[in-house]
C-alpha cells in the first residue's frame, strides 16, 4: 500500500513540474519520501535529455524589466503548458532574465555564458530540463535602451505567465503613459519594423517588384503601374512599420501622430510573442531583429 497521499502527489508536482505518473513512480521508489522523490525524478530527467532533444517548444513565457535605464527581454521555453506555467519553469524565467540583467547580454551566446548563482545559463537550462522532465529552451533576449524604456507583459491566458512582451524606448518628457500605450498597441497590432527606414533595403526592392508584378497579371495599365507600385509600398509599410500604423485607441490618428501630440519620439522596440520569432526594431539595434518563422 502507497505511503503517501494525493496531497503528497499535488505537492511533489507542483514542485517540480513533473507529470503525474511520474510523480507517482519516483513517490513509490522513494517510499513516500519527498525530498528523495525530487531527486529520482531530477535523476530520470538528466538522463531523458537526449531523448528530447528533437521534440517541439512551443510553450513557454516571456520575462522583462528595465534596470538603470536599460530594457531587457527573455524568451523561455517548454514542450506544455503544464510546465510553462509551473513555479519552477516560472522562477527559471526570472533567474535567465536576472543574468541577462546581470551580463548587460544583447545576443544569445552573450546570454548563455552569463551566470547566475555561480551556473551558467546553459547549465541552469539543462538541470530545469532535469527536474521538468521536458525539453527547456533559452530562445533569445532583447537588450533596448533609451531616454525612458516601457515594459508591457501581456497574458494570453490568466492562468499563464505573460506570453508576450514588449520593450519600447522612447523620449521626451513625461512620457510615461504614452509610452504605455505604444507598449500594448505593439503587442496588439505586432509591427515589424519601426520606421520606413528600419526596413532593409532588399525587402522593399522585392515589395516593389511583386506590387508591379501584381499590377502587370491584373492587366493594369503600363502608365499607371508606378503610382500603383507606390500606393501598394505605402499599405506595406502601414502595415508593417510601428509609426505608420494606426493606433490601435484611435485608428484615426496614426502612432507618430499621438507620439508627436505627447511630445514623444519613439526610438527603438522589440516585441516577443511566445512560441514564435517575430520581432523588429530599429535598425541601430540589430541584435533584436529576427526572421520571421515559426518555432520548432
Amino acid at each position: 500500500m502507497a505511503n503517501y497521499t494525493a496531497a503528497d502527489i499535488k505537492a511533489l508536482r507542483e514542485k517540480t513540474g513533473a507529470g503525474m505518473l511520474d510523480v507517482k513512480k519516483a513517490l513509490d521508489e522513494a517510499n513516500g519520501d519527498q525530498q528523495k522523490a525530487a531527486e529520482i525524478i531530477r535523476v530520470k530527467g538528466l538522463k531523458g535529455i537526449t531523448k528530447r532533444e528533437g521534440r517541439a517548444t512551443a510553450e513557454g513565457l516571456v520575462a522583462a524589466r528595465v534596470e538603470n535605464g536599460v530594457g531587457y527581454m527573455v524568451e523561455v521555453n517548454s514542450e506544455t503548458d503544464f510546465v510553462a506555467k509551473s513555479d519552477p519553469f516560472i522562477a527559471f524565467g526570472q533567474n535567465v532574465l536576472e543574468a541577462a540583467i546581470a551580463a548587460n547580454a544583447s545576443t544569445l551566446e552573450e546570454l548563455q555564458a552569463a551566470s547566475y548563482e555561480g551556473k551558467t545559463v546553459e547549465e541552469l537550462t539543462t538541470d530545469a530540463g532535469a527536474l521538468l522532465g521536458e525539453k527547456i529552451v533559452v530562445r533569445r533576449v532583447a537588450r533596448v535602451e533609451g531616454e525612458n524604456v516601457a515594459v508591457y507583459l501581456h497574458k494570453t491566458s490568466k492562468d499563464l505567465p505573460a506570453q508576450v512582451g514588449v520593450l519600447l524606448a522612447v523620449s521626451g518628457e513625461n512620457t510615461d503613459e504614452i509610452a504605455h500605450d505604444v507598449a500594448v498597441h505593439i503587442a496588439a497590432m505586432s509591427p515589424k519594423y519601426l520606421d520606413s527606414e528600419s526596413i532593409p533595403a532588399d525587402q522593399i526592392e522585392t515589395e516593389k517588384r511583386v506590387a508591379r508584378e501584381t499590377a502587370i497579371a491584373e492587366g493594369k495599365p503600363e502608365k499607371i503601374l508606378d503610382k500603383i507600385v507606390e500606393g501598394r509600398l505605402k499599405g506595406f509599410f502601414k502595415e508593417n512599420t510601428l509609426l505608420d500604423q494606426d493606433f490601435a485607441k484611435d485608428s484615426k490618428k496614426s502612432v507618430a501622430q499621438v507620439l508627436s501630440e505627447a511630445g514623444a519620439t519613439a526610438t527603438a522596440f522589440a516585441r516577443f510573442p511566445r512560441g514564435r520569432i517575430r520581432t523588429r526594431c530599429s535598425s541601430a539595434l540589430p541584435y533584436c531583429g529576427f526572421p520571421v518563422r515559426e518555432v520548432v
